[in-house]
């Protein structure tokens, strides 16, 4: 087994996927860290190509070690984004409270807290969907069929 590379920094950052380019905002966050800007680009464009059609920006988390190689770990898309994208919806609202802009169900939800699941801090879908629920409620969206939340009591 080879000895494990001596860690030296991380970083996180949000790109359209399979669409980086050297360019900014990409090259000056890659150039501080000191890797190879060409090969990030091609990694994280290769990793993100399947979410290309659906035009999610996609978060990476990148490690970089002390001989300035690197690891790319891939995240889910936003749950926004995947909210938006199963009821076709174009944007939320800018006052969520008082301004509503559509309805989604609780079935919709759990299917976008299955696709968001390795992402979240939650024990079983039910949790996940829960997470979603709010995250709708801040995009200005209704859920009519939400069932009623059980509180644990200790």
């Amino acid at each position: 087994m080879p000895p494990k590379k001596k860690f030296a920094s991380k970083f996180s950052i949000t790109l359209p996927a399979g669409k980086a380019t050297p360019a900014p905002p990409v090259g000056p966050v890659i150039g501080q860290h000191g890797i190879n800007i060409q090969d990030f680009v091609k990694r994280f464009n290769d990793g993100t190509a399947d979410h290309m059609a659906n035009g999610y920006k996609i978060p990476c988390i990148c490690y970089v070690f002390e001989d300035k190689s690197f690891e790319i770990e891939f995240k889910q898309p936003p749950a926004s984004d995947l909210i938006k994208k199963k009821i076709n919806l174009p944007k939320g609202s800018g006052r969520p409270n008082t301004e509503k802009v559509g309805k989604i169900t609780w079935a919709q939800l759990k299917e976008v807290a299955e696709a968001k699941m390795p992402d979240l801090n939650a024990n079983d879908i039910e949790a996940a969907a829960w997470i979603m629920y709010g995250s709708a409620q801040q995009m200005g969206l209704e859920v009519p069929d939400a069932p009623a939340k059980k509180v644990k009591v200790a």
